[in-house]
């Protein structure tokens, strides 16, 4: 298994090297975005609106972050279950989305969208939250404000640590 440290930019480009079980450090912009948020950029596209950002080429952290303490960047961001996104995945993947993170399985229709796509599932480690936030050196809440934690933010990353968990190549660290 290999180590990799790439730019969020780089990804599309990386795609294809990367293998489930790899050791990736991700740096570069990242956008939160969970059940709710996800919700409303579905109506945005089924109703021509402008989308709070681009979806080509961009990644996802499936993240509600806790509110911010004095003198930090972010509060605790670890990842949340994944599945709770698959309905709205497939078509994210197709518009161009690169990459999500978050933890957990993923259905059948999503894993056939990233290796369509040639994206990339990574995950994150689940209840290390205040780790995670260790790694994000900005935030900056970018839409939905009144959905709180689910709002969505724009993140920038610096060596935060995931691991590649579904691939474009269909490899799965979920499955045998």
């Amino acid at each position: 298994m290999a180590q990799y440290s790439i730019d969020t930019s780089e990804i599309k480009e990386y795609a294809e090297k990367l293998r489930a079980g790899d050791s990736v450090k991700l740096s570069g912009t990242v956008y939160t975005s969970r059940d709710a948020a996800h919700k409303r950029i579905f109506e945005l596209l089924e109703n021509g609106g402008e989308l709070p950002f681009e979806i080509d080429g961009a990644s996802i952290y499936y993240a509600g972050p806790t509110p911010t303490p004095e003198g930090r960047v972010i509060g605790s961001c670890g990842p949340t279950t994944s599945g709770r996104m698959d309905k709205f995945a497939p078509k994210l993947l197709d518009l161009g989305l690169s990459s999500m993170i978050g933890k957990g399985e993923r259905s059948e229709e999503v894993c056939e969208a990233i290796v369509r796509n040639k994206a990339v599932y990574f995950c994150a480690i689940g209840g290390a939250g205040a780790l995670c936030s260790k790694s994000i050196t900005s935030c900056d809440e970018i839409a939905f404000f009144d959905l709180g934690c689910e709002s969505v933010k724009k993140l920038t990353f610096k060596d935060f640590s995931v691991i590649v968990a579904i691939d474009c190549h269909g490899g799965n660290l979920f499955r045998k």
